[in-house]
């Protein structure tokens, strides 16, 4: 294939500025794989970046998407362990929204077959996340209690599942009632609206009093300093983003007061700065995917020329776990 379709961010205003543009396909670079893109993920960075506010901040035009699956057409000749036809999942700082994707050797693991193209396409980036923030920060332990906020979106249901899965009560928000079912589909043991001007008392009620081991937060804004009043003593807090688009401000005097520590979470940076935690969480990746641990809930789905409609499902905060792109055309 000498030539590719992909959506084409032309100036940052937004996701109205994709456009469908054709691409030249261009030659592979030592260590490269090329994909032939089946499914991407969008994840809330993605809208972000149309915007021109996410802390990697492309030029225009430039290819959104930070994850994909699909099936490897070529690989460059110094490439070892991928051969065309591997059907993988990749993950990247952007290009996913596109037939074809070139990364590098060291961003593609095997699709598992528990996972489908759409759920690989789903599964890297909020499943890293909340690994690298449960286990390598948080060191959540088996008895312990979570309240992860934000729990209906795409990272929050991760971390809703991996903390299950590690053996943790956990407690979740959601801010409808269709989200808050699926946060308990997702295996949360109670779900609170995180408008609930009591959920801080109603976290510790679900903790005979003591409050949660763990806040996981994705959310930011006003609900973290809520969330902090639901924090045990010795307590771990999460800052995993800012999804709200507020950055909160905590006083340090009731940090002090309630000894709990803030622990900031980069899931894609730190293994990079430390190759021996990127190899360890490689290895922890690669056996939660196999077991098909934190299957994405994927709710929306549209096709490649449609991906305007599916960062305004972000946008207007409709999403409830995954929003993915295909790669078809639309009739």
């Amino acid at each position: 294939m000498t030539s590719f379709r992909g959506a084409i961010c032309t100036a940052l205003t937004g996701p109205e500025s994709i456009q469908m543009q054709t691409r030249e396909a261009r030659p592979l670079a030592s260590g490269e794989v090329r994909i032939a893109v089946k499914a991407a993920g969008l994840n809330f960075p993605d809208l972000l970046m149309t915007h021109g506010k996410y802390q990697f901040r492309p030029d225009p035009p430039f290819v959104p998407g930070l994850e994909a699956a699909g099936e490897v057409i070529e690989v460059a000749p110094d490439v070892q362990g991928i051969k065309p036809g591997d059907r993988v999942m990749a993950g990247g700082k952007g290009g996913a929204l596109a037939e074809q994707w070139i990364v590098n050797e060291a961003a593609v693991s095997p699709l598992p077959p528990a996972l489908t193209f759409s759920q690989g396409a789903c599964w890297q980036t909020g499943a890293s996340t909340a690994w690298h923030a449960l286990i390598a920060r948080g060191h959540l332990q088996p008895a312990e209690s979570v309240l992860v906020l934000g729990a209906s979106g795409g990272v929050g249901m991760a971390a809703v599942k991996m903390a299950k899965h590690i053996g943790a009560t956990v407690i979740g928000t959601g801010s409808t009632e269709e989200k808050r079912d699926a946060i308990r589909q997702a295996g949360a043991d109670h779900v609170l609206n995180p408008a609930d001007k009591d959920l801080a008392a109603k976290v510790k009620q679900f903790t005979d009093g003591k409050g949660v081991d763990v806040v996981f937060d994705p959310v930011g804004g006003d609900l973290a300093l809520t969330a902090t009043r639901a924090i045990a003593w010795d307590g771990r807090y999460l800052i995993v983003g800012f999804a709200s688009g507020g950055i909160p401000s905590f006083p340090a005097n009731h940090v002090m007061i309630k000894t709990y520590s803030l622990i900031g979470v980069r899931a894609g940076e730190s293994p990079r700065r430390d190759p021996a935690l990127a190899k360890r969480q490689s290895a922890a990746l690669r056996e939660l995917a196999a077991d098909g641990i934190m299957q994405p809930y994927i709710s929306h789905s549209f096709p490649l020329n449609e991906t305007i409609k599916a960062l305004s499902v972000l946008e207007q905060r409709e999403a409830i776990g995954r929003v993915v792109v295909e790669m078809k055309t639309s009739s």
